[in-house]
């Protein structure tokens, strides 16, 4: 049983989410060449909308736009580039759906033009280590902004030691972050924390933080926590990305009964009837 109260919504430019009904998913749209997840499937913005579109009608209350990979070793792009990948697929969702848009980047100037384009929310993997401009912007746009921990960069996250504390380490970086957050006059109600699973952590770092998430409860913010086809479940079921289905699944689940409000998955239909489960479980109620 969690110690904590659960935060009730979060707040993202006009929108409120609505955190007491359910555990919220968020779908991904890759809108990139290299993703680790889904190859590049949806590499143009008709494609990519038609796929956001899909996800909304699967039950998806998120929508998570990313034109570059931060899979471990990915060589980063140029704001121009990114911007080219995402504005039309965000403009695009807009124009058909008013279901809240999150963009996936470090870069203060594609987060800038994102939002003019129709997103509400912020998915920074770097909680603005990478781009200290990043905070004015939020703030400036009074958008929703999920604070990632990350170990390195993705080109060097999996080439940095192990972490002697995890746990410890993370808490740590989300008050640094909070602080600028603060410094910044952007309120609670509009940060959600994400301890970035696969983020520089090895195999046993990313058990230990599914299994104590509700430690970062004491934060007072919601959690996300994106586990979705991951490589710690391919290194425990020993298998390949098509196969990680079950795997995200029983991730899924128990973050959720660790006090995870957000769900960030390839998989929405899927998941969502994990996420019904789950909750149902949790709540002793259905």
């Amino acid at each position: 049983m969690n110690r904590f109260p659960a935060p009730t919504s979060f707040q993202a430019c006009s929108k409120t989410i609505d955190l007491t009904e359910r555990t919220r998913v968020m779908g991904v749209i890759n809108v990139t060449p290299d993703s680790f997840a889904d190859e590049g499937r949806h590499p143009d913005p008709e494609c990519a909308v038609e796929y956001g579109l899909q996800l909304v009608e699967a039950g998806a209350d998120i929508l998570d736009v990313g034109g570059e990979s931060s899979r471990p070793g990915a060589s980063p792009v140029s704001a121009e580039i990114e911007s080219e990948r995402v504005l039309p697929t965000i403009a695009g969702l807009r124009k058909q759906t008013n279901i809240p848009i999150s963009v996936d980047t470090y870069k203060a100037s594609v987060a800038r033009y994102a939002l003019d384009a129709g997103a509400d929310i912020v998915n920074d993997i770097s909680s603005f280590r990478l781009d200290p401009d990043m905070p004015r912007i939020v703030a400036a746009a009074q958008a929703g902004i999920v604070l990632v921990h990350m170990r390195g960069s993705p080109e060097t996250m999996q080439q940095i030691a192990p972490s002697q504390d995890i746990l410890t380490e993370i808490e740590e970086s989300f008050r640094f972050a909070l602080t600028i957050c603060q410094d910044h006059r952007i309120s609670k109600n509009h940060i959600v924390l994400d301890p970035g699973i696969g983020f520089g952590k090895t195999v046993g770092d990313n058990l230990k933080i599914i299994n104590r998430l509700d430690t970062l409860r004491s934060m007072g913010l919601p959690i996300l926590v994106g586990t979705s086809r991951k490589s710690f479940i391919g290194a425990i079921l020993e298998n390949q990305v098509p196969r990680r289905l079950l795997g995200t699944a029983a991730s899924v689940a128990v973050s959720i009964l660790r006090g995870a409000q957000i769900v960030r998955v390839h998989d929405v239909a899927e998941m969502l009837d994990v996420v019904r489960v789950s909750d149902a479980i949790a709540n002793e109620t259905m």
